[in-house]
């Protein structure tokens, strides 16, 4: 049995039809900025472009991105994000997710289960959007970091991060929890994982200055210790530019890259970029609009495909 991966050459992205600012995902995500110096429909066109540059400039490099169109009813300003309503995992089995905000639990589609299912090998499919009526919410992997071959799941827990939910994922698949507060400069809790930190093969990006209990920190220390991984610290300055918001690939041929905004890569100082590249090549594209309006970046524009290829 082949050992399991922590990254994927299989990329799922959606290619956005209304993208915008949304004001209830507003509430708890300190990221977004309502702008109004552009017209929505000048937002929404530029998101497009952004989206169609990002998509192939990873193709660019060998990386197999699945772009799906957004259905264009009912409109959906969140639907560039897909990493938060599913996961696929690489025993086949499939997870959609319940999501905080209305609005973005438009974005499950069963279709594009199917056309994946039409390539990759798909088991069963977990279903925790029940949970939305208990106001309990999980958001994917920009609430789960997941260490997948040492089968831990990092999380920081907010409004979007519930923790019996995560007891619940981790008990399923076999995970070990280490749960934790963190939160910005402004003392807010950080609304996704992801966005303070990033877990690659042999390395994690994170901004442990936004974790302020030193019990907690000195645990993700530990953990990252015994896995082998490589601490390369970002400040709370760079975490706001979405220095945080990462995610590594693989491409084709083998070659790992680290993804990430150009916005985060300009943050970097040279010696974290030096720390980066010991490991990993550096893949950087311009996100401002889709960064701005909708507070999520490169890592939340990925869902990783795990499934085995048939």
């Amino acid at each position: 049995m082949k050992p399991t991966q922590q990254i994927t050459s299989h990329i799922l992205m959606v290619r956005p039809a209304h993208f915008g600012y949304n004001p209830e995902t507003a509430v708890n995500n300190a990221f977004q900025t309502m702008d109004e110096s552009l017209a929505p429909k000048e937002v929404r066109r530029q998101a497009v472009e952004e989206f169609d540059a990002f998509a192939d400039k990873l193709r660019s490099v060998g990386v197999d991105v699945i772009v799906v169109e957004d259905t264009d009813i009912p409109a959906k300003p969140d639907s560039v994000f897909p990493n938060n309503w599913v996961t696929f995992h690489e025993d086949g089995r499939v997870v959609t997710y319940p999501m905080n905000a209305p609005t973005r639990r438009l974005e499950r589609r069963e279709d594009v289960l199917e056309l994946l299912a039409g390539r990759f090998e798909m088991g069963s499919h977990l279903r925790f959007e029940h949970y939305e009526e208990m106001d309990m919410y999980l958001e994917g992997t920009g609430s789960l970091i997941l260490d997948r071959p040492h089968r831990i799941a990092y999380a920081c827990l907010s409004p979007r991060t519930n923790e019996h939910l995560l007891d619940d994922f981790c008990d399923k698949f076999g995970y070990e929890k280490v749960a934790f507060i963190a939160v910005d400069g402004n003392g807010q809790e950080i609304y996704h994982t992801n966005v303070m930190m990033a877990l690659g093969e042999r390395f994690v990006v994170i901004c442990l200055d936004s974790v302020r209990a030193a019990g907690e920190r000195e645990r993700l220390l530990s953990k990252f210790a015994a896995t082998g991984k490589e601490v390369i610290e970002i400040s709370l300055d760079q975490m706001m530019a979405f220095a945080g918001n990462m995610l590594q690939v693989r491409s084709q041929d083998g070659t790992p890259y680290l993804v990430m905004s150009e916005q985060a890569f300009r943050s970097l100082r040279p010696e974290q970029v030096q720390q980066i590249e010991k490991h990993t090549k550096i893949l950087h594209s311009p996100l401002y609009v889709i960064e701005k309006y909708g507070g999520g970046s490169a890592r939340c524009m990925m869902a990783e495909v795990f499934l085995p290829e048939k």
